[in-house]
């Protein structure tokens, strides 16, 4: 039922977000520093980094915008390639890769209603503390607090929250504000569900001894993985590109863009081609487990559970 389906979405979305959110923020930092403005060198040197100067829970800067909108956002996500695959194989015959593609187009579509808004919001939370580390760098650098007093309490820079960051956008740029990066996050997101979900349809298949039963949850679970890591890697590319364009806020000499070619050619002429690829292996190691547990939720039904005992809860 619908229900089920958006409620394990929801589950899903919420366990995996809060196991991977910090590896999520390395990738955006590491995704943003241009050449010449280098603070991190790896995922963990990233993250040592960030809970030295942050503490831990500056790991977890923008999870709760996340926390707020995965739900929705993978709830439509499973639901509406369930709904494409429903309605492609309406004619009784087996889903053709074609068809199967189709129903994941349809499915990133959809989803970027939510993940558009959430990915603005959440990138300029998770990218704050850099700028802020690369101001105190370059003014450590340049000698501008020459005062021992000073360089003892340096300021404290305040630090929008994300409803400030919505507030200002929709008053500036109205709806248009939050939806920054539209485009770019369409040539990602619609090309992942093209190759990821027809990917970990079949190999969950290779794991059932019957059609007509499901396959084990470790089956479901690897299968998440392999096909969300390979997904992810593929789109990276368009993943930097999206990034770049949604950050609002720059560090030092570091370049704008006007649009998707824009972003494109300055990051290939100034930083080379290997430049699309940053961040690569962190967003597999993000988007592995996150789609392995959410389809492990969603096909053992943790919602059919529930909606199966509220009748008995209320009798």
């Amino acid at each position: 039922s619908l229900p089920a389906k958006l409620i394990n979405g929801g589950i899903a979305g919420l366990i995996g977000v809060t196991c991977v959110f910090p590896i999520d923020l390395a990738k955006t930092r590491l995704q943003n520093q241009q050449n010449g403005q280098r603070l991190y060198s790896s995922l963990s040197d990233c993250l040592i980094k960030t809970i030295r100067s942050e503490g831990y829970f500056g790991m977890y800067r923008g999870a709760a915008v996340n926390l707020t909108l995965v739900t929705p956002e993978k709830a439509i996500k499973l639901a509406a390639n369930d709904f494409f695959r429903h309605h492609l194989s309406k004619d009784g015959k087996k889903l053709t890769l074609l068809r199967e593609m189709l129903a994941g187009c349809g499915a990133g579509t959809c989803q970027v209603i939510v993940t558009t808004p959430m990915e603005m919001l959440k990138i300029q939370l998770q990218d704050a503390g850099r700028i802020a580390a690369q101001k105190k760098l370059m003014a450590a650098q340049a000698h501008i607090s020459s005062s021992p007093a000073a360089a003892a309490k340096p300021e404290v820079e305040k630090r929008p929250t994300a409803t400030q960051i919505a507030r200002e956008l929709l008053r500036s740029k109205g709806i248009a504000g939050l939806y920054k990066g539209l485009g770019a996050t369409l040539l990602r997101d619609v090309p992942f569900s093209i190759v990821y979900f027809p990917l970990f349809a079949n190999l969950n298949k290779l794991g059932q001894k019957d059609p007509n039963v499901k396959a084990p949850f470790y089956v479901s679970f690897l299968s998440g993985c392999v096909a969300g890591s390979t997904a992810a890697v593929a789109v990276n590319p368009c993943d930097v590109i999206k990034t770049r364009l949604q950050s609002l806020q720059r560090g030092v000499n570091e370049d704008t863009y006007s649009g998707i070619l824009d972003c494109t050619k300055k990051i290939w002429q100034r930083e080379g081609p290997t430049a699309f690829f940053k961040g690569a292996y962190c967003r597999a190691l993000v988007i592995a487990p996150l789609f392995g547990i959410a389809q492990v939720v969603y096909f053992v039904g943790i919602a059919e559970f529930l909606l199966d005992m509220l009748p008995k809860h209320r009798a």
